[in-house]
Parts: C-alpha cells; sequence; structure tokens
C-alpha cells in the first residue's frame, strides 16, 4: 500500500504508538496528545466514542485513531476490563496477579479495540484479542500489565518479548493488522 492515508493516533503512550507504527508501516501515522476525558465504564466502545468526540471538538477535522486495551481476569468475571488502568494505579502489577492466585484462576483476555474515524459521526471499530494466563511477574521493566501475561501457546511474558514477536500475536497487533486491511481495501 502507498502512503495515501494520514492517520493521527490520539495517545499519551508512546509504548502504544510505537506498537502500533510497527504494525501500520504503509500510513503516516502522527502521535497526538490531548488529554481526552475517560469516562468511567465497562464497554469500551462507549469510551472510544466519548473520546472520539471530545477529539473532534478540539482538534476539528481530520482522520483519528483512539485506542483502548483491556484485561479480563477469568477470576473477577468482566474485570478490570478498561478500568484496568485504575486497579494498576491501586494494586500495581503485582496485586493483579496475587488477585489471580488468591482466587485460584490464573485464565485470562486481552482485548484491543481500535476506533478509526474521518468524522465525529462515523467510528469504525476494530478488535484484537489473546486468550492466556496471569503469572507473577518474572521482569522488572515492562509496559502496564505485559509483566504478567503469558498469551496462551507461548512461555514468555509479553514484557519478555520483542517489540516485533509481541506485535505478531498481541490484541493490539491483531486490532491494528485489521485497521491496516480496511485501509487497503480503500486505497
Amino acid at each position: 500500500m502507498e502512503r495515501k492515508f494520514k492517520i493521527d493516533f490520539i495517545t499519551g503512550s508512546s509504548k502504544k504508538f510505537e506498537e502500533v507504527k510497527g504494525v501500520l508501516k504503509d500510513v503516516e501515522l502522527t502521535q497526538i496528545v490531548i488529554d481526552l476525558p475517560e469516562i468511567q465504564e465497562v464497554d469500551a466502545h462507549k469510551i472510544i466514542k466519548a473520546k472520539m468526540k471530545e477529539a473532534y471538538t478540539r482538534k476539528g477535522e481530520g482522520a483519528f485513531m483512539i485506542e483502548d486495551t483491556s484485561l479480563y481476569m477469568d477470576a473477577i468475571p468482566g474485570l478490570p476490563g478498561p478500568l484496568v488502568k485504575w486497579f494498576l494505579e491501586t494494586i500495581g502489577v503485582k496485586g493483579l496477579a496475587e488477585v489471580a492466585f488468591k482466587l485460584g484462576n490464573t485464565r485470562a483476555k486481552a482485548k484491543t479495540i481500535i476506533g478509526y474515524a474521518t468524522g465525529s459521526e462515523k467510528i469504525h471499530f476494530f478488535e484484537g484479542e489473546v486468550v492466556g494466563s496471569i503469572v507473577e511477574p518474572r521482569v522488572d521493566t515492562g509496559f502496564g500489565w505485559d509483566l504478567i501475561f503469558i498469551p496462551e501457546g507461548y512461555t514468555k511474558t509479553f514484557a519478555e518479548m520483542t517489540q516485533e514477536e509481541k506485535n505478531t500475536i498481541s490484541m493490539r497487533g491483531k486490532a491494528a493488522q485489521k485497521l491496516a486491511e480496511f485501509l487497503e481495501q480503500r486505497s
């Protein structure tokens, strides 16, 4: 695909930006840092819609993407979900792992939803999902809960993988790939 698409990725996370940029190689992707309010909601689609509406109010025209990544632990159905950021701020990554161990269920699902729009009214959603399990942190550095999540069929946590390894199997990589395919069809 030729670089026909220019998209502003609204995120304060340089890690998320680099991951998506690694997948959307044929898109002119720019990171825009706008502190958008995040409604407290368990439905990530509603969170993205609210953020997208606010982005168009503040920034005006253009093609935007907003992403939301959730972690769903089988031990606490529906949670932390899109509220994972607040769980990490309160109990931390080790605390999340302890919850799974104490409740006797380490199964989890990671899900990314990317919202893409060229106008505030029509948002296209692209979803990626990975099933895995929660483990004790094995390394000291990593992005969010990557320290404790092992995708099914693998022996490394996301934090132990290279960026390229993670992008080929991660929920964010899968969602970004679906967006890339959507854009390819439009070129």
